[in-house]
């Protein structure tokens, strides 16, 4: 799935150690199908060189205003014209302050001037120079000016101290600006989702768990913060990191996944159920392992809440959206389901077309019938559910 596919990028990298990154997220957005302008600060050309950004996007990189390779030398108008973005990674402290007062004194900062397209800056600096008042009045005037800021992110710096001011990783920023592209039909709506297993402990060592991996969810997760949504993760045990800007919140079984949600729920405009919640769990956990004795365990089940029930049967419930995994007779359940707990919409699938996976194959049910998505990547699935929910929020019923 090419998802920059069609789309024309510059790419501004400026002095830092953080240009290496630049060479991967130049990789990335060609191998999404953009294509990719590279356009380098004298700073920038000492960390990564031309003939490397050329090599990996087949376009000569740029970084004198006067190169005589564009035919007219209007290398700062002819890039920018066309172009659906340009994105700066790294932006050094000095570029940004360029940025924020209008200066224009070598090719990057100029085309910047010049562009009739978004603009999304990725900063890279010391943490001092990233706290520094002059920074950020500088960060608060480019948003005043509707630039795009990703970042920066906390971590260890190359100067050996640790604080804000870490570029985001290329994936990171490849993701952003993908989501920057897609339709807002979530912009200012409150989400919350839930992703992942449960894990029921029976004893010290051992619980009740299923393969839920959690990767639909977050797909759903960051599909909703692209669509402009501010969103809210609540999810049981797995290991992938949260989408950027995605709040998250860990928790273990069942119980504390309601407990979590029932926090949050008043504050949210849409519910959006995702994870594998166990049915049941041992009514009486036993604190240390227990010993093998090589007779029958005999375990005592309790029913857990049900998360997705009692928050659509609030007072002023959400837009509810429940997820149903059948082994058989999906339609049959899924629309029960739906039907039973009174939900707006319910996301029914197979257990064998997606869990556990990075592709998914899913049918839609609401008031209006069936509509089914896929296969296709979870990803692509995701926006699609994401697109619906948009759809039946304005009033056409997702058609």
């Amino acid at each position: 799935m090419a998802e920059l596919n069609g789309k024309r990028l510059v790419l501004g990298v400026t002095g830092g150690i953080a240009a290496y990154k630049a060479a991967e997220l130049a990789r990335l957005f060609v191998k999404d199908g953009a294509e990719v302008h590279v356009v380098l600060t004298h700073s920038g050309a000492q960390f990564v060189t031309p003939a490397t950004f050329q090599a990996l996007t087949g376009k000569p990189a740029w970084s004198d205003l006067w190169d005589a390779r564009m035919p007219d030398n209007m290398a700062h108008i002819d890039l920018s014209r066309g172009a659906d973005a340009i994105v700066v990674a790294p932006a050094s402290a000095d570029f940004l302050a360029k940025l924020a007062h209008g200066l224009a004194d070598d090719l990057l900062s100029t085309l910047c001037l010049a562009r009739d397209c978004p603009l999304i800056v990725a900063p890279a600096m010391n943490r001092q120079m990233w706290e520094s008042p002059a920074t950020q009045r500088n960060k608060s005037q480019l948003l005043q000016d509707g630039v795009t800021v990703l970042g920066p992110a906390s971590g260890e710096q190359a100067c050996g101290e640790s604080g804000m001011g870490r570029m985001l990783e290329a994936a990171d920023i490849h993701d952003a600006v993908v989501g920057f592209f897609q339709p807002k039909v979530l912009a200012g709506r409150r989400v919350l989702l839930t992703a992942g297993p449960t894990f029921e402990a029976l004893d010290a060592v051992r619980g009740l768990t299923n393969l839920s991996s959690g990767k639909m969810g977050f797909a759903l997760a960051r599909a909703a913060r692209d669509a402009g949504a501010e969103v809210t993760l609540v999810c049981g045990p797995v290991a992938q990191p949260a989408p950027a800007g995605v709040a998250r919140v860990d928790v273990t079984n069942a119980q504390e996944m309601h407990a979590a949600v029932m926090q949050r729920a008043a504050a949210c405009d849409i519910f959006i159920g995702v994870a594998a919640v166990a049915d049941f769990r041992p009514a009486e956990p036993v604190q240390e392992k227990i010993k093998k004795e090589g007779k029958p365990l005999q375990i005592t089940l309790a029913p857990n809440p049900d998360i997705l029930a009692e928050v659509a049967a609030r007072p002023k419930a959400p837009f509810c959206v429940g997820f149903a995994a059948e082994s058989r007779d999906l339609e049959k359940y899924a629309e029960g389901k739906r039907q039973k707990k009174k939900l707006a919409l319910v996301v029914g699938n197979l257990v064998k077309d997606g869990l556990g996976g990075d592709s998914n194959a899913v049918v839609l049910f609401d008031d209006r019938g069936r509509h089914p998505l896929g296969p296709a990547p979870k990803i692509e699935i995701a926006r699609g559910i994401v697109a619906h929910i948009g759809a039946m929020l304005a009033g056409n019923g997702g058609e």
